[in-house]
């Protein structure tokens, strides 16, 4: 029952600012009123983000069925993102593609392609050292070409075990108790070109059960070894 003025006076009251948000997927491939549907439930969301001061949304894509043949997927990604892009510039809100959030998209080169491929300057990528360990993905990868499409980047550190047998979201631990070099990955973006936020993203059942203070601090104590030069 809130409107966006009581979201913005709780924020000032606890000296916090929105700097993004997240919508579970772009429709690529559902049947045309479903995608229209979805795109302007992104439209809105860009549009409600953008009025609380954020700058990106994160996504995923969906993937065709089983039943449905596509020659080129990413062609089809691509197209549908550079048209959300244009269409949500307005809002000052960019889209970050978020890989391995998809059946199709699941290292950063296949989500740097979608983002080149897009044609639009306002799409992006959501970069997240969970799913960099459990895809694909290769520290190479990381490029002046591809971390210019690099939106936003999440933090969190990873257990030491195999990325393949690793539970993307289960398996997170806070920086500096995983198996990740987190300095090396995050210095090879910053000497690339990145100047965005990193914000840390967990999803620990300790972490949940503290009063959000504690998590929070707990949290951000974990992140200063990162800041250290």
């Amino acid at each position: 029952g809130a409107c966006l003025q009581d979201v913005r006076a709780l924020l000032q009251q606890h000296q916090l600012r929105c700097i993004g948000g997240f919508e579970t997927a772009a429709v690529c491939f559902a049947p045309a009123e479903e995608c229209a549907q979805n795109h302007d439930r992104i439209l809105a969301n860009c549009q409600l983000v953008g009025e609380l001061g954020g700058s990106v949304l994160v996504l995923g894509t969906d993937g065709p069925d089983a039943a449905t043949v596509v020659d080129d997927p990413i062609a089809v990604i691509a197209e549908t993102f550079g048209e959300l892009g244009e269409r949500v510039q307005s809002t000052g809100v960019r889209l970050c593609l978020e890989f391995n959030w998809s059946p199709i998209v699941k290292s950063v080169r296949t989500a740097v392609e979608v983002a080149r491929r897009s044609g639009s300057s306002n799409v992006g990528v959501l970069f997240d050292p969970a799913h960099y360990h459990c895809t694909p993905s290769k520290l190479e990868m990381l490029t002046a070409d591809s971390v210019q499409y690099i939106g936003h980047v999440h933090v969190n550190d990873m257990a030491d075990k195999p990325g393949e047998l690793c539970n993307c979201n289960a398996d997170r631990v806070l920086p500096g108790q995983g198996c990740l070099d987190l300095q090396q990955i995050f210095g090879r973006l910053e000497q690339f070109g990145y100047q965005g936020y990193f914000s840390i993203e967990m999803f620990d059942e300790q972490l949940w059960a503290m009063p959000a203070d504690q998590a929070a601090a707990k949290m951000y104590t974990s992140l200063l070894p990162l800041c250290a030069h």
